[in-house]
């Protein structure tokens, strides 16, 4: 599959993007806007990154950074200056958000999509397939709590961290079905990632390119359907996460955890979304990811974001109260877990404005149901 279809499109310099909101906002009060004119002028400057040096060396120590050489090294502290310098473009284009120095700081952004993306944009996500373990998403009534966390129902894992692999849509797959197990059986078991990563070659059937490959990406409705079809994943405890391509397939089915029962897609509405994870549990979510490699906290609402997702993440919860500076009130935000270990953002969390489906968040939503392990035969479904 090519895991980077459609990021092109997205993966605009910040120049480009100034330049395209100013040619297409048909807003004259936002283009005068003060902080729109700075965040222009800042693509322009060459200002140096004030106490870099410091900055740089915390950094390492911080994240146990270590380079093989000098000239390694005099790369890394200019990537890193670089991506300061994003930072600061990032606050003042998202400044409800705090954005900043992050694990990544020393990669380019090639390097981070590489090494820590891995969704592709999909064609058609939205559309039914009549795949074989794909039902259509009901519409449900939108009578939902005001705030709702499943971290506090106790259907949400710890955090993990998938490491230099581009396995989100694995961790984002497998964090709905943990979510929809601990549903159905009340036990909360940590189901096996790399399952997916040595076994599942699942390819969509209305785009043959895109196929779950490993570390190199993949699709979490296609994850979902090669479940359904092999019968079942294990538990992390039995099919331990190695983060890298190249094993062979271990799945026992003597072993099986959890069993898909049938997956949807679900309406880009956010309403509906909100109605169907408080019933459904965790969902599984595409988002683009740029403004995450420089987040640290805070509510991301940024004044523009491309909607091409390339980074599978779970939606567990949501909020009605973050105050929003762009907008200068209190804006709704959904509450999203990401797979990049607990130093990233909040605890290992992301909070995003929940509306106008912000850097696609609302696009590529999808929820799925497990089967009752203790009146089920496992057998495989696939012919």
């Amino acid at each position: 599959m090519d895991r980077y279809l459609g990021r092109s499109r997205c993966s605009f310099t910040f120049l480009a993007i100034a330049v395209l909101f100013t040619l297409l906002s048909p807003a004259k009060e936002v283009l005068s806007d003060p902080l729109i004119q700075q965040v222009i002028s800042d693509l322009y400057s060459d200002e140096p990154i004030l106490d870099a040096e410091e900055h740089f060396e915390t950094f390492k120590r911080t994240f146990g950074k270590k380079y093989k050489s000098d000239e390694e090294h005099t790369s890394r502290f200019e990537i890193f200056k670089g991506n300061m310098r994003k930072a600061r473009i990032h606050q003042k284009l998202d400044p409800s958000a705090i954005h900043g120095v992050t694990q990544f700081s020393d990669l380019t952004y090639e390097e981070f999509e590489k090494g820590y993306l891995g969704v592709d944009n999909g064609m058609e996500w939205n559309l039914f397939r009549n795949a074989s373990g794909e039902t259509e998403a009901p519409i449900l009534p939108t009578e939902v709590p005001d705030d709702f966390d499943w971290r506090k129902h106790g259907a949400v894992t710890e955090v993990e961290d998938q490491g230099s692999c581009g396995s989100c849509w694995s961790f984002s797959a497998v964090g709905a079905l943990e979510g929809a197990n601990y549903l159905a059986t009340g036990k909360l078991i940590s189901l096996s990632k790399q399952q997916l990563l040595d076994c599942d070659h699942e390819c969509d059937p209305s785009d043959p390119d895109s196929c779950d490959s490993g570390c190199q990406g993949g699709l979490m409705r296609n994850a979902f359907e090669y479940l359904f079809k092999a019968g079942g994943i294990q538990s992390e405890k039995s099919y331990p996460y190695r983060g890298e391509d190249g094993h062979k397939c271990q799945f026992e089915r003597s072993k099986i955890a959890a069993s898909v029962k049938s997956f949807s897609v679900i309406s880009s509405d956010p309403n509906q979304i909100a109605a169907n994870l408080v019933k459904n549990g965790p969902l599984a979510v595409g988002i683009n990811a740029i403004y995450m490699q420089t987040y640290r906290g805070g509510v991301s609402c940024p004044y523009l974001c491309c909607k091409n997702v390339d980074h599978g993440v779970l939606l567990v919860g949501y909020g009605k109260a973050a105050y929003s500076q762009i907008r200068m009130k209190k804006k709704p935000y959904w509450i999203i877990k990401n797979s990049w270990g607990d130093q990233w953002g909040e605890d290992g969390y992301y909070k995003i404005c929940r509306e106008r489906n912000i850097c696609g968040v609302d696009s590529m939503v999808s929820m799925v149901s497990v089967e009752d392990i203790k009146s089920t035969t496992y057998t495989s479904h696939s012919h």
